[in-house]
């Protein structure tokens, strides 16, 4: 995954420091802490990330 694909939520805050980043792949999203770009990767099905969106929409 190149570095140019990682983008941050657009809910993010400027300097906030608890962000998520997410990358578009075919058939699925990549998610990792933009503390810690080296770090782990989770890796979803687009239907799971797509679900969870949908909850999170809700859930304010």
């Amino acid at each position: 995954m190149g570095e140019s694909g990682w983008r941050k939520s657009s809910r993010s805050q400027n300097g906030a420091d608890n962000c998520v980043e997410v990358s578009k792949l075919p058939g699925a999203a990549a998610v990792r802490d933009s503390k810690n770009p080296g770090g782990p990767v989770l890796v979803f099905g687009s239907a799971a990330f797509a679900g969870f969106l949908e909850v999170r929409k809700h859930d304010r």
